[in-house]
């Protein structure tokens, strides 16, 4: 297993890693609505979810892997009411690919965020 960290998505806030690539896959650790220089998460449902996948899109291409190579998505909304914004934006970032997914909703998550999304990407290089 290999830890990835790229300084271009926020840092871990937590004891984990921003990603882990493992026999041919990266598994990330779910992103909020940081960026990388600040902790604090500003924004409706959509421009969070922008931030989130800018981060996902940071942690990919940081070590060899980008939306297009995602096989798994794991949304997690502390509304599911705000669905319609986020899937749209969702499926924007994701273009024509569209990888399995699963949505859920929770009662909270780190920092306030109303939107949190992990993925399992196959490596390309």
């Amino acid at each position: 297993m290999k830890t990835i960290t790229t300084s271009d998505a926020p840092q871990a806030i937590g004891p984990y890693a921003q990603a882990i690539a493992a026999n041919g896959l990266v598994f990330t650790s779910g992103q909020i609505p940081l960026t990388p220089a600040s902790d604090k998460v500003e924004g409706g449902i959509a421009r969070q979810t922008e931030q989130v996948f800018d981060n996902l899109d940071a942690i990919l291409s940081g070590c060899g892997a980008s939306l297009a190579s995602v096989a798994k998505a794991t949304v997690f909304m502390t509304d599911l009411g705000e669905f319609a914004a986020m899937n749209e934006v969702y499926a924007r970032r994701f273009g024509d690919h569209r990888p399995a997914r699963s949505t859920v909703q929770v009662a909270a998550l780190p920092t306030g965020a109303r939107v949190e999304i992990e993925v399992v990407a196959v490596l390309e290089r």
